[in-house]
């Protein structure tokens, strides 16, 4: 099993180019996503539950907490719908996950000391670039995403159905705004996965050289599974506000204009949000954030290492 190998024992050689360390980041993903997802859901409805802004278009003030909001899913729209809004997510993964590792392993190999070193502050630029151009490029599948796992909450409002699956989504949203719409929310977008790759691709990258280089420790599944926990925590704790700013922008409603009528952009999403609910409606969702983004990297990385491993490739 791949697994029980380490870098100095791969399975299999295969020519380690660009393009195979993109499809193996992209397959990664995609493992942790679908294992994953439904605290993704239940992260975004907590997120735009007790919103005061939308409450003025309709939408139901609540107070519910991570365990009770995923229950009602399951109880009220079905077990399946934890997992609505899957397939944006694996599209925004086979765009997002292989650039930023592309890009940040370019950005670590051009700063790298004569021993090999990348300082923890290299890293984190790193991670905060490699973050913010992948998630630019990719986040019209996020918006979709958002609406997509919005929507359930809508319908039991009383509301009509929008749309029925991820092709009308697009459709309906591109009727709405235009191209231009599909980047409703880019901005903290942009920020929340700016802040999340430095803690998930930094702090796992600098947490698992810490590990190997001061306590000798082999490159293998343990010491993945280390940085990974380390990577998911220091990602949640850095990216839950603008995750939860990202959600409510491109949740809310929106005029003829295409533009949006309960926020007039970021700053005033945070505003209204400290104003009527406190600053810790920041860090609303924060748990199920990190106990997804715990497993997520957790399965990610070692995915991604071992699937290396197994075809003789460099591991991160």
């Amino acid at each position: 099993m791949p697994v029980l190998r380490n870098a100095d024992h791969p399975v299999a050689t295969l020519s380690d180019s660009i393009a195979t360390r993109y499809v193996v980041a992209v397959l990664g993903a995609w493992a942790a996503e679908g294992a994953t997802y439904p605290f993704d859901l239940t992260k975004t409805r907590l997120q735009i539950q007790s919103e005061v802004a939308g409450a003025k278009h309709g939408y139901k003030l609540e107070n519910h907490g991570m365990i009770k909001t995923a229950v009602g899913i399951a109880k009220q729209e079905g077990v399946s719908k934890l997992w609505t809004g899957l397939m944006p997510m694996f599209q925004r993964h086979a765009i997002y996950s292989g650039f930023r590792l592309i890009i940040y392993e370019h950005f670590r190999d051009a700063f790298k000391d004569e021993n090999g070193k990348v300082s923890l502050g290299i890293a984190s630029v790193g991670g905060l670039a490699a973050g913010s151009l992948a998630q630019l490029i990719a986040s019209p599948t996020d918006l979709v995403k958002v609406q997509m796992q919005a929507e359930g909450r809508r319908v039991l409002q009383g509301k009509p159905a929008r749309f029925n699956n991820c092709r009308d989504c697009y459709k309906m949203l591109y009727k709405e705004t235009g191209i231009k719409g599909f980047w409703r929310g880019a901005i903290p977008n942009v920020q929340r996965a700016a802040l999340v790759n430095m803690g998930d691709l930094a702090a796992y990258d600098y947490t698992k050289q810490f590990l190997m280089r001061e306590f000798g420790m082999a490159d293998t599944a343990v010491v993945h599974a280390a940085a990974a926990f380390a990577a998911g925590f220091v990602a949640a704790v850095l990216g839950t506000p603008a995750d939860v700013l990202k959600t409510r922008l491109m949740n809310q409603p929106v005029g003829p204009d295409g533009r949006g009528l309960s926020y007039r952009g970021m700053i005033d999403c945070l505003q209204q949000s400290v104003k009527h609910e406190g600053v810790l409606s920041l860090y609303k969702g924060f748990l199920p954030l990190w106990m997804r983004l715990g497993p997520w990297a957790l399965i990610n990385w070692i995915a991604f290492e071992n699937i290396m491993l197994a075809i003789g490739g460099k591991t991160f």
